[in-house]
C-alpha cells in the first residue's frame, strides 16, 4: 500500500513538474513592425515569424503602416496583454521614452530591431540588434567615388524623414564624399523608402535637371526607391546603370536581379534575419542575464556584377 502511494505521488509529481516546465518555456512576444513598405521589410517580418514558429513562440504581430502612433498603440496593447517581451522596429527615432517607461514599469523587456530610438535612459531597452547605417552609407559612397574617380553629380533619394536608417546612411555617405570636392549631391528629397515614391520623386528631379543627362549617379537609401528610380530613368530615355549609375542599400532579391541585368551597379546588404538574435537575447534574459551590449551589430556584404548572380543562386531566388 505504501509503495503504491509512493508511486502515485511520484507520478503525480512528475506530471506537475512537466506542466510547470511547459509553462515556464511558453513564450509570448509582441512585435511592433514599421509596416510593409519594401521587399526588405516584408522579408524581415516573414523571417521573424518563421523563427518564432520554429521555436514554438507565440508572436503577436502588429503592422504600423509607417505610423509611429500605431506602433505606440500596439506596444501599449502588448503591455496590457502581459506579453513576455516586446520587439520594436521603430518608424522614427524620437517619441519613444514614455511608452518604453511603461514597459519597464510592467517589467517587460524590450528589444529594438533595425532602426534606433533616441531616449535619455538606455535602461529602457535591453539591446538594439541592427546594422551600422553610417557604415552602409560609407560603403556605398566609397564604391561610387572609386568608380567615378571622385567626380560625380548625384541625385539622392532619402528614406523616411527622422528614421535612423535615413539619418545614418546620409551621414556616412556625406562624410565620405566630402573628401572629394568634385563629388556633390545636387538634389535630395525623401521618397519614404517606397518604390512608387522613388519613381515619382525621380521623375521630378530628372525634369528639373533637363532630363538628367548631366547626372552621374543616383544614391537611394534603399533598393525599393532605387527600383522606382530605374523606371523613371528609363522613361527619360536613359539607361540605368550605364548613363546614370545606381547605388543603393538592402540587397533584396529584386535589386540583385537588377544588378545582374546591369540596371543597378551596387547594393550594400542589410540582413533581414534579426529574429534569431532577438529571441536568443530574450531567452538569455529569462535565464537570468541582465547586462547586454546596447548594440549588437549585424553585418552584410557589398553586391556588384561580380557576385550578385552567385548570391541569388545561394538564396534560391527565382
Amino acid at each position: 500500500m505504501k509503495k503504491s502511494m509512493i508511486r502515485l505521488c511520484f507520478t503525480a509529481g512528475l506530471a506537475i513538474g512537466l506542466v510547470f516546465s511547459l509553462n515556464v518555456q511558453a513564450l509570448t512576444v509582441g512585435f511592433a513592425q514599421v509596416g510593409s513598405e519594401s521587399g526588405w521589410r516584408t522579408s524581415f517580418s516573414e523571417s521573424v515569424k518563421a523563427e518564432a514558429e520554429k521555436r514554438g513562440i507565440t508572436l503577436k504581430f502588429s503592422d504600423a503602416q509607417q505610423k509611429q502612433e500605431n506602433q505606440i498603440k500596439a506596444v501599449r496593447s502588448f503591455i496590457a496583454q502581459r506579453v513576455d517581451a516586446i520587439l520594436i522596429a521603430p518608424v522614427v527615432e524620437t517619441g519613444w521614452q514614455p511608452v518604453l517607461m511603461e514597459a519597464k514599469r510592467a517589467r517587460i523587456p524590450v528589444i529594438i530591431l533595425d532602426r534606433n530610438v533616441a531616449v535619455t535612459d538606455p535602461s529602457l531597452y535591453l539591446t538594439r540588434i541592427a546594422p551600422d547605417f553610417e557604415v552602409e552609407g560609407q560603403r556605398a559612397a566609397t564604391w561610387l567615388t572609386e568608380k567615378t574617380g571622385g567626380k560625380c553629380k548625384i541625385l539622392e533619394l532619402q528614406g523616411t524623414v527622422g528614421s535612423s536608417a535615413a539619418l545614418g546612411r546620409m551621414k556616412g555617405f556625406n562624410a565620405t564624399i566630402a573628401k572629394f570636392p568634385e563629388t556633390k549631391i545636387i538634389r535630395s528629397q525623401t521618397a519614404e523608402f517606397t518604390r512608387a515614391k522613388g519613381k515619382e520623386v525621380m521623375e521630378t528631379m530628372l525634369k528639373a535637371e533637363g532630363g538628367g543627362k548631366n547626372i552621374c549617379a543616383i544614391w537611394a537609401h534603399n533598393d525599393e526607391m532605387a527600383l522606382g528610380a530605374i523606371q523613371a530613368v528609363k522613361e527619360a530615355g536613359l539607361q540605368p546603370g550605364k548613363d546614370i549609375l545606381i547605388v543603393s542599400v538592402d540587397a533584396v532579391d529584386d535589386a540583385l536581379k537588377a544588378i545582374v541585368s546591369g540596371e543597378i551597379n551596387v547594393s550594400v546588404e542589410l540582413s533581414p534575419h534579426l529574429g534569431g538574435p532577438a529571441f536568443d537575447v530574450i531567452n538569455e534574459y529569462r535565464a537570468g542575464k541582465k547586462d547586454f551590449e546596447k548594440w549588437i551589430h549585424m553585418g552584410g556584404a557589398v553586391f556588384t556584377i561580380e557576385n550578385a548572380a552567385a548570391e541569388l543562386t545561394k538564396r534560391g531566388a527565382k
